[in-house]
């Protein structure tokens, strides 16, 4: 796994032991298993975007903290310009590029996501978070998957969702989708 992943593991588990919580009641507070949240931690595996903003939220950090180790200092407002910001390679077919990452006290985590395409036999990869969610696609086709409703949403679609739900994303027609995702 890359060196970013490894280092955002090392301050989840840093942040969970400070808070003196074991790893049973993270995992459970998450709803997941024991093994996956271990695999988390250990840095060896991807964590979803989803799963980082629960435990921000959990600890009472800045997402930017986990994702940067450094807090957010910026009170007024934030600036990211074109190509700027805080890139996130969560997974290999989503690239998340936080658009507010140096802002302290968020009310939302304003992101532009990539998906670069698969085959059409690839499977969704679904989760879900606590809040509400907004997404407005910028350029390609995306099938959106939301507590087993399909959704096709074309360039200048919006779509505004209970995040909570199952969730997830799949750019078609061989091109990469780009969207303003906004997480409440």
């Amino acid at each position: 796994m890359s060196d970013q992943i490894k280092q955002i593991a090392a301050r989840i588990k840093d942040l969970r032991e400070i808070s003196g919580l074991s790893v049973e009641t993270i995992a459970q507070e998450l709803n997941i298993s024991k093994e996956t949240y271990l695999e988390y931690e250990s840095g060896n595996v991807d964590i979803p975007v989803s799963i980082l903003y629960e435990l921000a939220n959990k600890f009472k950090v800045e997402l930017t903290a986990i994702l940067t180790g450094e807090d957010p200092k910026l009170r007024t407002y934030s600036l990211v310009r074109n190509g700027k910001g805080v890139s996130v390679e969560r997974r290999k077919q989503y690239k998340y590029h936080s658009l507010a990452y140096n802002f302290a006290h968020k009310k939302a985590e304003p992101f532009l996501v990539t998906v670069d395409p698969e085959p059409d036999n690839a499977a969704i990869h679904l989760n879900s978070h606590p809040g509400q969610e907004f997404n407005y696609l910028l350029e390609g086709t995306l099938k959106v998957i939301i507590n087993d409703h399909e959704i096709i949403l074309n360039e200048g679609d919006s779509l505004y969702f209970d995040s909570g739900y199952s969730h997830g994303m799949k750019a078609l027609n061989n091109k990469p989708a780009k969207f303003l995702a906004i997480i409440f």
